[in-house]
Protein backbone atom coordinates (compact mmCIF):
# COMPACT_ATOMS: atom_id res chain seq x y z
CA UNK A 1 0.00 0.00 0.00
CA UNK A 2 3.16 2.18 0.71
CA UNK A 3 4.23 1.81 -2.73
CA UNK A 4 0.62 3.16 -3.95
CA UNK A 5 0.90 6.41 -2.16
CA UNK A 6 4.37 7.27 -2.51
CA UNK A 7 3.68 6.47 -6.87
CA UNK A 8 0.87 8.94 -6.68
CA UNK A 9 2.73 11.33 -4.70
CA UNK A 10 5.47 11.38 -7.20
CA UNK A 11 2.93 11.34 -9.95
CA UNK A 12 1.27 14.31 -8.67
CA UNK A 13 4.72 16.07 -7.73
CA UNK A 14 5.77 16.13 -11.20
CA UNK A 15 3.00 17.48 -13.39
CA UNK A 16 2.33 20.56 -14.75
CA UNK A 17 -0.15 22.86 -13.34
CA UNK A 18 -2.95 22.13 -16.43
CA UNK A 19 -2.03 18.53 -15.88
CA UNK A 20 -3.30 18.63 -12.08
CA UNK A 21 -5.82 20.59 -12.89
CA UNK A 22 -7.08 17.62 -15.59
CA UNK A 23 -6.47 15.00 -12.22
CA UNK A 24 -8.67 17.49 -10.26
CA UNK A 25 -11.39 17.46 -12.39
CA UNK A 26 -11.14 13.59 -13.34
CA UNK A 27 -11.21 13.07 -9.50
CA UNK A 28 -14.18 15.30 -8.92
CA UNK A 29 -16.22 13.47 -11.68
CA UNK A 30 -15.49 10.51 -9.99
CA UNK A 31 -17.00 11.19 -6.99
CA UNK A 32 -20.16 12.66 -8.23
CA UNK A 33 -20.47 9.75 -9.99
CA UNK A 34 -20.10 7.77 -7.11
CA UNK A 35 -22.32 10.16 -5.28
CA UNK A 36 -24.65 9.00 -8.14
CA UNK A 37 -24.24 5.31 -7.38
CA UNK A 38 -24.73 5.97 -3.40
CA UNK A 39 -28.11 7.34 -3.87
CA UNK A 40 -29.35 4.87 -6.19
CA UNK A 41 -28.37 2.52 -3.30
CA UNK A 42 -29.64 4.23 -0.84
CA UNK A 43 -26.38 5.00 1.35
CA UNK A 44 -26.53 8.57 1.83
CA UNK A 45 -23.77 8.64 4.19
CA UNK A 46 -21.13 7.29 1.44
CA UNK A 47 -22.92 9.59 -0.97
CA UNK A 48 -22.32 12.43 1.60
CA UNK A 49 -18.60 11.61 1.75
CA UNK A 50 -18.48 11.75 -2.00
CA UNK A 51 -20.25 14.88 -2.26
CA UNK A 52 -17.96 16.76 0.58
CA UNK A 53 -14.77 15.23 -1.40
CA UNK A 54 -16.00 16.66 -4.64
CA UNK A 55 -16.36 20.44 -3.10
CA UNK A 56 -13.00 20.12 -1.52
CA UNK A 57 -11.64 19.89 -4.61
CA UNK A 58 -13.89 22.42 -6.05
CA UNK A 59 -12.57 24.39 -3.16
CA UNK A 60 -8.76 24.21 -3.78
CA UNK A 61 -9.49 25.04 -7.78
CA UNK A 62 -11.44 28.27 -6.88
CA UNK A 63 -8.36 29.15 -4.09
CA UNK A 64 -5.75 28.53 -6.41
CA UNK A 65 -7.55 30.95 -8.74
CA UNK A 66 -5.06 33.93 -9.75
CA UNK A 67 -7.55 36.88 -10.74
CA UNK A 68 -5.05 39.47 -11.23
CA UNK A 69 -3.31 37.36 -14.02
CA UNK A 70 -6.56 35.34 -14.98
CA UNK A 71 -8.92 38.60 -15.25
CA UNK A 72 -11.76 37.97 -16.55
CA UNK A 73 -11.07 33.65 -16.98
CA UNK A 74 -10.42 33.48 -13.69
CA UNK A 75 -13.40 35.60 -12.30
CA UNK A 76 -16.00 33.71 -14.42
CA UNK A 77 -14.33 30.51 -13.38
CA UNK A 78 -14.50 31.22 -9.86
CA UNK A 79 -18.33 32.04 -10.29
CA UNK A 80 -18.96 28.70 -12.32
CA UNK A 81 -16.92 27.12 -9.13
CA UNK A 82 -19.38 29.14 -6.53
CA UNK A 83 -22.18 27.91 -8.96
CA UNK A 84 -21.30 24.36 -8.72
CA UNK A 85 -20.58 24.52 -5.03
CA UNK A 86 -23.82 25.56 -3.97
CA UNK A 87 -25.43 22.78 -6.64
CA UNK A 88 -23.82 20.23 -4.40
CA UNK A 89 -24.97 21.23 -1.48
CA UNK A 90 -28.48 21.72 -2.67
CA UNK A 91 -27.81 18.26 -4.05
CA UNK A 92 -26.48 16.77 -1.27
CA UNK A 93 -29.27 18.00 0.67
CA UNK A 94 -32.13 16.84 -1.33
CA UNK A 95 -30.43 13.85 -2.83
CA UNK A 96 -31.06 15.51 -6.18
CA UNK A 97 -29.58 13.66 -9.50
CA UNK A 98 -30.56 16.06 -11.26
CA UNK A 99 -28.18 18.73 -9.60
CA UNK A 100 -24.86 16.51 -9.25
CA UNK A 101 -25.43 15.70 -12.98
CA UNK A 102 -25.78 18.92 -13.96
CA UNK A 103 -22.36 19.90 -12.27
CA UNK A 104 -20.68 16.37 -13.73
CA UNK A 105 -21.56 17.92 -17.21
CA UNK A 106 -20.19 21.46 -16.53
CA UNK A 107 -17.14 19.74 -14.89
CA UNK A 108 -16.45 17.55 -17.90
CA UNK A 109 -16.71 20.52 -20.69
CA UNK A 110 -14.07 22.14 -18.51
CA UNK A 111 -12.04 19.23 -18.19
CA UNK A 112 -12.17 19.32 -21.99
CA UNK A 113 -11.08 22.07 -22.38
CA UNK A 114 -7.51 21.72 -20.23
CA UNK A 115 -6.92 18.33 -21.63
CA UNK A 116 -6.84 20.06 -24.89
CA UNK A 117 -4.55 23.06 -23.26
CA UNK A 118 -2.02 20.34 -21.73
CA UNK A 119 -1.72 18.03 -24.34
Amino acid sequence: MKSVKAYQETAVGTQNKGQLIVMLYEGAIKFMKMALNEIEEGNYEAKNKHLIKTQDIINELNAVLDTDAGGEIAINLRNLYNFMNKHLVDANAQNDTGKIQEVIELMEELNKGWKAITS
